[in-house]
């Protein structure tokens, strides 16, 4: 177990930056042992429990809905059931299920973009926290609001997107700040792993929970959790080391010399003309859109996909729902580390590196996906395993690509970033349902087939103008420029 750092223990020897760039050596507290990885460490519970409740309607609607065949005159049953008795369920067509899932994401749009800049002036410890402890109670108060009906759930989602939305860009943040440049693949893929783990815990548990306790008890619990994380955020997570209280000064020296003088800005002057000429930024919001749309396609429609095809129960759904994103787990803690590894040696250009994280990252899903309507169940579902696997190496390289290309806005332009990934997010269940609706069969054909197009579309553009050096506009100036 390790320790956290004394600030007021002495430096051993002088191992200054320049040490570390030329003699070869790893900087003081390397590992979990260093504070920055134990922050990381945190913000990846925190990833995990926040996305954990975002998903966790995925999972639970499908016992939510178990009798939507029975037309009622009322929107919910109580019927009692030898496994759940007197736990409601409910009449929500596709369509409507879409609606709610999608309710989220309506929220998250309109905080997306200002809570970037909200970050840049606050910071993200108050940002994070005070935003997880909103969505915890309204997690809680899910069960409730179901039971007064569809716009009472359809408003309390769209709250706590709205709340939630303010958490993602703290994430880069984090990146910007404590992440010197040869650990930030590896530092970023710890907390956006949270991303993934979320959704084998979301799916898994939450498919236990529901038949061990019954579904509302995912959001309780889930609640809970996230209360806990909340508590080690105040306790534990700081803006920048310079005013954590635990961390030792060879520690604090290693990471403030090796951040660029870019990656710490003074003041938050916003070149707004600037960005919307850039076309290495559109290239990468375009592409988190493309990205975004099929990982949220997966996500949410996963669950219901299996419970059409293969009938199964709860449990088994949950296990299933986990399989593309235990892949990507993998993947990314393979992918992380050499990532780093590459970026150190200098082996690839920083351009040509996003360009082919980019070029394997989305292909795969843009061409077996066309094939998943066609073959075998189980084929299918190791098609979109292999390929949601390989696209969230892309989906957290494009975050890293924030950072080369204008770290000094980073978390602004994360909350954009977040915003047009959000807005995929927030049509996906819509245009699901839609085609479910209108044939449960043949519509899931129409799914795979949009997904695939948007994903080809994406790597097109980030292989024609994307790029990986900070941008002029980026770059500090003596000179104030338009004011956000």
């Amino acid at each position: 177990m390790c320790p956290l750092p004394d600030a007021n223990v002495p430096e051993k020897g002088s191992a200054t930056l320049q040490n570390v760039q030329h003699d070869g050596q790893l900087p003081p507290n390397k590992g979990f042992c260093s504070l920055r990885y134990i922050q990381a460490t945190i913000l990846f519970f925190c990833s995990t429990i926040t996305f954990s409740q975002a998903t966790s309607l995925a999972i639970a609607i499908i016992p939510m809905v178990n009798n939507t065949g029975q037309h009622n005159q009322s929107s919910v049953s109580y019927e009692s059931h030898p496994e759940d008795p007197g736990v409601p369920v409910y009449n929500w067509d596709p369509e409507i299920q879409g609606i709610i899932l999608s309710s989220f994401s309506y929220g998250s749009i309109l905080t997306l973009i200002p809570s970037g800049y909200l970050v840049g002036k606050l910071g993200a410890r108050k940002t994070l926290g005070c935003s997880l402890i909103m969505t915890s109670l309204l997690t809680v108060l899910t069960p409730l609001s179901a039971s007064q009906g569809e716009i009472w759930i359809i408003l309390t989602r769209v709250i706590q997107g709205i709340f939630q939305g303010a958490i993602y860009p703290s994430f880069p943040t984090f990146l910007l700040k404590w992440a010197p440049p040869k650990e930030r693949s590896r530092l970023f893929g710890i907390v956006s792993s949270g991303l993934l783990v979320a959704n084998i815990f979301s799916f898994s548990v939450g498919g236990l929970i529901s038949y061990s306790l019954t579904w509302p008890y995912i959001f309780y619990i889930f609640g809970i959790i996230g209360f806990v994380c909340d508590a080690l955020v105040f306790l534990l997570v700081y803006d920048n080391p310079m005013i954590h209280p635990y961390i030792s000064e060879s520690e604090k020296e290693y990471i403030i010399s090796s951040l660029p003088k870019e990656d710490t800005p003074i003041g938050w002057s916003i070149p707004l003309k600037a960005m919307a000429r850039s076309l290495p930024l559109w290239a990468i919001f375009i592409t988190s859109f493309c990205s975004s749309y099929f990982i949220t396609s997966m996500i949410l429609s996963l669950p219901i996909l299996i419970d059409n095809i293969f009938d199964s129960d709860i449990i088994n759904n949950g296990f299933l729902s986990t399989l593309p994103s235990l892949a990507a787990l993998i993947f990314l803690n393979i992918g992380s580390p050499i990532a780093d590894f590459i970026t150190s040696r200098n082996i690839l250009s920083p351009v040509i590196f996003r360009k082919t994280l980019t070029f394997l990252g989305m292909l795969p899903g843009s061409t077996l996906f066309i094939a998943v309507p066609y073959v075998s169940k189980y084929i299918g579902i190791s098609f979109i395993t292999f390929s949601f696997g390989m696209c969230i190496l892309n989906h957290v390289s494009l975050q890293v690509n924030l950072v080369e290309v204008a770290s000094r806005y980073s978390s602004f332009l994360s909350g954009i970033s977040q915003f047009f990934g959000t807005t995929a997010g927030a049509i996906v269940p819509g245009i699901t349902g839609f085609f479910i609706n209108q044939d449960p069969i043949n519509g899931w054909k129409n799914v795979f087939f949009i997904s695939a197009a948007i994903m080809f579309s994406g790597m097109i553009i980030f292989l024609i103008f994307g790029h990986a050096e900070i941008q002029d506009w980026a770059k500090a100036r003596n000179t104030r420029v338009t004011q956000f």
